[in-house]
This record gives structure tokens, sequence and C-alpha cells, in this order.
């Protein structure tokens, strides 16, 4: 079943392991994928998004 939890950039840093400037810069610099979600004014994205982006991602040592 699909996960449609959303995630913040505070999400999204803690599952990389990141600061979450770090993840701001990623969506700055279009690493990050597009939200799926925008609610007032700030992006979400769905964790199975990430998840996939995640394992995807250059420099992804640990294979998750």
């Amino acid at each position: 079943m699909p996960d449609r939890a959303l995630w913040s950039y505070t999400d999204i840093a803690a599952h990389i392991r990141v600061r979450t400037d770090t993840v701001r810069s990623y969506r700055k610099c279009g690493l990050l994928p597009d939200p799926d979600v925008v609610e007032g004014g700030r992006p979400f994205w769905y964790a199975d998004t990430i998840r996939l982006w995640s394992s995807r991602r250059p420099g992804n040592r640990s294979g998750r």
C-alpha cells in the first residue's frame, strides 16, 4: 500500500541524515523532486516519493 504521509523539509532531512538547510539547497538547485503537495505556500512530498528519490540519489551509499 502506498505511503501517502506528507513529509516536510525537516522529515526529509531526518530520513537522509542531513541538515534541513541542505534539503532546502537541494530543492533550490533542482536536486529534489517537485513537491507532491503545496499547502499555504509550503512544499510537502509523499514519503514514497522521497524514499524512491533517496534510493536513487548520487552519493547514497546506504542502499535505502
